[in-house]
C-alpha cells in the first residue's frame, strides 16, 4: 500500500469514526503518518478529556489497527 492510500485509507475509518467523536464535543485530526505511526491531533472537548487516552487507544487505534493493513500504533501530537 502507497503512502497516498494509507492517508486514504486512514481518513475514511477516521471520517466512520468522527460522528462520535463530534457527539461527544471533539473531533481528530490526522496529522502524518510515520513508517505505520499514525499521528493524530484530537480536537475540542477530546483534547481535554480525561478519558481522550481511551478514546485514543481502544477507540480509533483499533479500529486502524483492523482496517488499514500497515498500520501499527496510533499517537497522539499536541
Amino acid at each position: 500500500m502507497s503512502e497516498q492510500q494509507m492517508f486514504e485509507s486512514v481518513q475514511e475509518v477516521l471520517d466512520k469514526l468522527r460522528p462520535f467523536l463530534l457527539r461527544d464535543g471533539g473531533d481528530c485530526e490526522l496529522v502524518d503518518i510515520d513508517e505505520g505511526i499514525v499521528k493524530l491531533r484530537l480536537l475540542g472537548a477530546c483534547g481535554s478529556c480525561p478519558s481522550s487516552t481511551i478514546t485514543l487507544k481502544a477507540g480509533i487505534e483499533r479500529a486502524l489497527l483492523e482496517e488499514v493493513p500497515g498500520v501499527v500504533e496510533v499517537e497522539q501530537v499536541f
